[in-house]
């Protein structure tokens, strides 16, 4: 039977005979893995394509679409998630409340790369001040680096005679043996000779 196109579909020819319906199902088995196949979500894709070709695509309600990376595994890869809304999952330490900018987290690239934003303040107004770290809040333990420690420069208040508008933000990595904290917990080391209002946690890191 000739074939047609980049996928090499089958397609009858004069001289194949009358076998429509072994024909049919031919064409239909050709036309499978060019197909986008429509699951409710994650566990729905895994359950029914486990078995999939390598590049088999999968969309789910929510929009999120994946690549099928292996055949003979629940193996694939991420082409687009939505942008899912800001969570209130972060946890504040005693002594600590939420400031002017609210707390949230939000999860992009196939669940690997976290943004957090918010400011963080003392719930007695004093200032934000210590020799060591600072132990502000902690994240949820999904999102906890399995590795490595994650830091980026957290800004802070110059209110007062501070002169120094950031610190050092950090996420303790699973496995952490630390005097500031455990895994997960968000640490705010500083310099400035007065301390802080108020510090602000926003930034992002990658747990993979």
């Amino acid at each position: 039977m000739p074939t047609i196109g980049y996928a090499e579909l089958p397609v009858p020819a004069g001289g194949d005979g009358p076998q429509v319906v072994t024909d049919v199902a031919e064409l239909a088995t050709a036309l499978d893995p060019h197909l986008v196949h429509h699951v409710e979500d994650q566990a729905d894709r895994d359950a029914r394509f486990s078995a999939a070709p390598v590049q088999t695509l999968v969309i789910a309600e929510d929009g999120t679409a994946w690549m099928k990376l292996d055949s003979g595994s629940n193996t694939w890869t991420t082409l687009y998630t939505p942008l899912q809304d800001w969570q209130s999952t972060i946890t504040l330490k005693s002594g600590f409340e939420e400031s002017v900018v609210p707390l949230g987290v939000r999860v992009t690239d196939g669940g690997k790369h976290v943004w957090l934003k918010g400011r963080i303040e003392r719930t007695d107004g004093n200032k934000i001040l210590d020799a060591n770290a600072v132990n502000l809040a902690a994240v949820p333990s999904a999102l906890i680096p399995p590795t490595e420690l994650r830091t980026w420069v957290g800004t802070c208040s110059l209110a007062g005679t501070t002169t120094l508008a950031a610190g050092r933000m950090e996420v303790l990595n699973t496995g952490t043996a630390s005097a500031y904290g455990v895994a997960g917990d968000l640490l705010w080391w500083y310099q400035g000779t007065d301390g802080t209002d108020w510090v602000d946690i926003s930034g992002d890191y990658w747990i993979d």
